[in-house]
């Protein structure tokens, strides 16, 4: 039969014959053996390399980016919350004072610079949105508070339904706002933290393979050489098992800092921050129903309710903040029989008058008592988080220098069997 394919077509079949007739031979066994260490072992480096390197950037990212914009977040719903308890206790003591007035526009700067901060660098499409929301409907939140200040320091009645309308706009949409854009944050950095604690299970998963590969590779050579073991070979499997050790070792140590993070910082911060929010909106129930000058029931009902569900987040809060609850509740109680007696004037003051035991007082030490444990929460979230970041710093170089120097060890060791057939 006469052969009527072209003379490369003919080589490249001749070629292919000639490697077929190799890798049969002891020689080519060798050198394919080599090949699929190294290239398994570099290639186990590289992926294990690139798995902790990104468990690093998800730390970095917690507490560069999710973590203060959640803690910004949660300080602006308190820096608006302060504003409208502010413009509440203004118009109630029915004169304009220094430091209530500069307490208002304080609690407004807060709110402007936190909202600058929840936003600085954050590519959260929806909470940039929010942020744009707030910031227009915060232009006209003041606007009603000045509209309602104007008109109470006349002593025109319609001042108290300007603030009503403010304190509505506040509650009903800055508020939620705020919580929305705390609580995407919050939700990000327990992904963070889970990103950084999670198993590498592709890199263990190579190296495994490198391991099995690395052993059949010992049987066969011993097969075909006699030689039960290639110090290369044995070189290359022990540097993959010290990997794997310290691959295994290093996320382990690093989930459980991630882990205390979690249970002393991430979850005991949502509860915190939680039960300030709650004790803002029960100042906020004390104060309305005297602006309104309406019925009580409903505001009780509101007062009580966000009451409960602070005492049931303080579990974990400080003792001094659920006494000061107590003591808050009990000058609230005061000031609900002055109110139901007619005695609006003791009622109003009971809620925002100067004597130690008013509510106003008592609501101070509560938020000032919960936002000092948020900051202390805070400090051991970001603590823990970092420190998970030190068992993995040298861990992506120092694996892909050790699997290169397997890969190396493993040819190393069959290059003399190699020469043995020349």
């Amino acid at each position: 039969m006469i052969d009527m394919s072209t003379p490369v077509a003919r080589d490249t079949r001749a070629s292919v014959a000639l490697l077929r007739r190799f890798a049969r031979t002891t020689p080519g066994v060798l050198g394919m053996i080599a090949f699929v260490v190294a290239a398994l072992c570099v290639i186990a480096g590289l992926v294990c390399g690139a798995q902790l390197d990104s468990r690093i950037a998800e730390r970095n990212a917690v507490l560069d980016r999710s973590e203060p914009f959640a803690y910004s977040a949660q300080n602006l719903y308190a820096a608006l919350s302060a504003a409208d308890a502010a413009a509440a206790t203004e118009f109630l003591s029915a004169k304009e004072t220094a430091p209530v007035r500069e307490r208002y526009q304080q609690a407004l700067a807060d709110a402007s610079s936190a909202l600058a901060d929840a936003t600085a660098g954050s590519t959260d499409t929806e909470a940039r949105t929010a942020v744009a929301e707030i910031t227009a409907q915060l232009a006209a939140y003041t606007g009603l508070v000045e509209s309602a200040r104007a008109n109470n320091l006349q002593g025109h009645v319609i001042g108290s339904a300007y603030l009503r309308e403010a304190s509505s706009l506040m509650q009903n949409t800055l508020l939620p706002g705020a919580e929305k854009i705390y609580t995407r944050n919050l939700d990000t950095v327990d992904q963070g933290q889970g990103a950084v604690s999670s198993t590498p299970t592709a890199s263990l998963a190579l190296l495994v393979l490198t391991l099995a590969a690395i052993c059949a590779g010992s049987l066969i050579l011993f097969a075909r050489t006699n030689r039960q073991f290639n110090m290369g070979l044995v070189t290359a499997a022990a540097l993959v098992l010290v990997v794997g050790g310290w691959i295994v070792v290093a996320t382990r140590l690093a989930a459980a800092d991630i882990e205390q993070s979690r249970t002393e910082g991430t979850a005991v911060f949502r509860q915190l921050a939680q039960a300030r929010i709650l004790a803002e909106k029960a100042r906020t129930d004390e104060t309305l129903v005297l602006i309104a000058h309406a019925a009580i029931t409903e505001s009780e009902r509101s007062f009580n309710s966000h009451i409960d569900d602070l005492n049931s987040r303080l579990g974990a809060g400080p003792s001094d903040a659920a006494q000061g609850v107590r003591n808050w509740t009990a000058s609230h109680r005061k000031g609900v029989v002055a109110y139901n007696n007619g005695d609006y004037i003791a009622a109003v003051e009971q809620a925002i008058g100067p004597d130690p035991d008013a509510s106003s007082a008592q609501f101070a030490f509560v938020e000032s008592s919960l936002r000092d444990a948020i900051e202390s929460t805070r400090a051991t979230l970001r603590d823990r988080v970092s420190a998970a970041g030190k068992w993995l710093s040298w861990s992506p170089t120092g694996t892909l220098a050790l699997m290169v120097v397997a890969a190396t060890a493993g040819v190393a060791g069959l290059w003399p069997r190699f020469k043995e057939f020349q």
